[in-house]
């Protein structure tokens, strides 16, 4: 007999007999772990795995982002590495990851090699038998991350919490639970059942989708005998304002974009860019589904992955393994070499550090003083604690980006090689520059020359935003980004 408990966990779940629907389920800190991490996902991962799923769902337009760079010829990037970073791309939440007792995906764990002479000011590298760019010593001593000891993820381990149908969590107590049925019209027990449903990768990764596109994903992904909701790639939603918009009164590192619009459509045909522009829509791929959750604002869903957020965000700090691990759900990074310069979305990457009396490597400060002290028998005194602290520092990156064979002092670069022009269309299928292709567009949209104008914008900020959620929610990115008029400028409008 196979051993279930083998990369699957069993829930216990609370179903309306009536409905047949999953009112809750409850859980230990191994499930509530699962769906946590899925804020940590970059989105280009996410869309690698729904092939392997009999649900294809679009998020979006970004699986189109996606396609265009699976299709487009390597010469267009700087390396080969940068077309396998944005089809791979990596979590900065991958080594606590290593801990979820179902894993969703079993990629080879990224690996980081430091200089032999580790100086002060050498670089950690993903590649082995590089040159290092500070002293020119050879890159070959290989780094491991430290993990929690104790095996947790995101959440204590004796935590028990609930999870409704549409991903809230909460504390398994009456007064928390007992509006949540009075809500669903649940007045008497003898309506619902408990009923165990052993969780897999095939569930979950079934759960990760539908938590996309569904209000009820528990009941769609783990009740067997439901009737599954058939999924479209409709735009989810009209209002793709950003929840900060800053000042877009300074100029400088904005990027400039042509589009192709319909006079009587009021809809962009296409864009014609250059490499900044795009190199724009290729990071879309490498964001954490949690920075775009957080950047959402009032964009109504088709799914419920905001109220995932939500929870973190609510939940007591006594359930979390700490605030850093909060804030890893809540803010996810970039990991080291994934962005670039003039990049307008305002992400951040992850800071490395490295104890030198140790070798040691997190990206958890906390965590590594500690175990540096106990692994230096120092922890004690106060004296060795100071000197576990002072050994620490911040450790650099070698951009993954650029050729073996270059210095990578300066800011990194993009993704693609430049100057480059790329025709972009509304639903962010992306190709080189082609005035047949743009012809044939107009042709299938049935847009005569006559009906044609272009327009000049410049991308912001403000706008690279709004055109991260406009991918995220639906087809029309560039019409809902650049030519529909925000609620924003609606009530300023109606105020005047």
């Amino acid at each position: 007999m196979a051993n279930t408990s083998i990369n699957s966990i069993s829930l216990k779940a609370m179903v309306d007999k009536a409905s047949n629907q999953i009112i809750f389920v409850e859980s230990d800190n191994d499930f509530i772990d699962v769906i946590f991490s899925f804020l940590t996902i970059p989105m280009g991962k996410i869309i690698r795995l729904t092939p392997n799923q009999s649900i294809r769902l679009g998020v979006g337009c970004l699986n189109n982002v996606y396609a265009s760079v699976k299709n487009m010829d390597v010469k267009h990037f700087r390396t080969e590495a940068c077309k396998d970073m944005l089809l791979s791309p990596r979590s900065v939440a991958e080594s606590q990851c290593k801990n979820l007792k179902v894993k969703i995906y079993n990629d080879e764990a990224t690996q980081y090699f430091m200089c032999s002479h580790n100086r002060v000011d050498c670089k950690l590298s993903y590649c082995k038998y590089l040159n290092c760019d500070s002293c020119g010593g050879s890159i070959n001593k290989e780094k491991n991350l430290l993990v929690t000891p104790d095996g947790g993820v995101f959440v204590k381990g004796l935590s028990r919490l609930i999870i409704t149908d549409d991903l809230q969590v909460i504390p398994p107590l009456t007064a928390a639970s007992l509006p949540l049925l009075t809500k669903l019209g649940i007045m008497d027990g003898n309506t619902i059942e408990e009923v165990t449903i052993n969780v897999g990768v095939d569930e979950v990764l079934n759960l990760l989708m539908r938590s996309l596109a569904s209000k009820t994903p528990l009941t769609e992904s783990l009740l067997k005998n439901k009737p599954r909701r058939k999924f479209c790639n409709e735009n989810q939603g009209i209002n793709t304002e950003p929840q900060m918009v800053k000042d877009k009164t300074n100029l400088e590192g904005t990027i400039s974009v042509k589009l192709i619009v319909s006079k009587s459509k009021k809809m962009v045909c296409y864009a014609e860019a250059g490499e900044d522009f795009v190199n724009l829509l290729l990071s879309f791929l490498t964001i954490p589904l949690g920075f775009i959750v957080k950047h959402m604002g009032n964009c109504s869903l088709q799914g419920c992955i905001d109220q995932l957020y939500k929870s973190v965000q609510d939940l007591d700090d006594q359930y979390m393994m700490s605030s850093y691990h909060k804030e890893m759900l809540l803010t996810p990074k970039l990991v080291p070499g994934f962005c670039y310069e003039n990049h307008l979305l305002g992400t951040e990457e992850a800071t490395y550090y490295y104890a030198g009396s140790t070798g040691f490597l997190s990206t958890d400060r906390v965590l590594l003083a500690t175990q540096t002290a106990l692994a230096t028998k120092s922890i004690r005194s106060y004296c060795g604690q100071e000197s576990a602290q002072t050994s620490i520092r911040p450790i650099a990156f070698r951009d993954p980006k650029a050729n073996h064979h270059q210095h990578t002092n300066a800011q990194v670069q993009g993704f693609l090689e430049g100057p480059a022009m790329f025709t972009v269309t509304d639903d962010l299928n992306i190709r080189p520059v082609s005035l047949i292709f743009g012809l044939s567009l107009l042709n299938e949209l049935k847009v005569p020359l006559t009906d044609i104008y272009v327009q000049t914008v410049q991308v912001h900020e403000e706008e690279a935003l709004r055109l991260l959620v406009a991918a995220f929610l639906g087809d029309s990115a560039l019409t809902n980004t650049f030519i529909r008029e925000t609620e924003q400028n609606k009530r300023i409008k109606q105020e005047q």
